[in-house]
């Protein structure tokens, strides 16, 4: 049984504790230049998204070589080999209270009540069980498994029953 199944069993509501593993779940990867090697130049880290498998104009790898993460203060792309790649993946993201809307108002959560919901972050994307902690802070939407390629800017949107209650800009 995990922490988070511990979380949800007590009363469906977290407290300051819970929410550093929250924090945690939906923090992405931080890298450094020391990480890894010199593979290529480009024009500009703003131009590259996580996830982003073309245009790289890199090859020689075994597996194809996809971008899991930009810094374009220091104008550095970091790529990793393969789709299954752990730098493309985590479970959670977050959604600052300024960024979170609610179509259905009559089904938003309070601070510190967990909703089980399903949940996108691709349009398209097939539905991925979900859980939605609301904190002082915003949302964090944490899925029952990982999900790839998640990036500030891109939304994510849950659902019930095929009712879209909400959506959110990722920070």
């Amino acid at each position: 049984q995990t922490s988070r199944d511990k979380m949800l069993e007590v009363d469906g509501t977290i407290d300051s504790s819970e929410v550093n593993e929250l924090v945690t779940l939906s923090r992405k990867r931080k890298y450094q230049p020391t990480d890894g090697k010199k593979v290529g130049v480009h024009q500009g880290a703003h131009y590259f998204t996580r996830g982003q498998r073309k245009g790289l104009a890199v090859g020689g790898t075994p597996e194809p070589l996809f971008v899991i993460e930009t810094d374009v203060n220091t104008n550095t792309i970091y790529v990793g080999q393969g789709k299954q790649h752990p730098g493309l993946y985590r479970r959670g993201l977050f959604v600052t209270a300024a960024e979170t809307h609610w179509i259905r108002e009559d089904l938003e959560i309070a601070v510190g009540e967990t909703l089980e919901v399903m949940a996108r972050i691709r349009y398209r994307q097939t539905l991925e069980p979900a859980t939605l902690h609301r904190t002082e802070d915003g949302l964090y939407v944490i899925f029952n498994d990982e999900q790839s390629a998640i990036s500030p800017g891109q939304f994510v949107a849950w659902y019930q029953d095929n009712d879209c209650l909400g959506s959110g800009v990722i920070a």
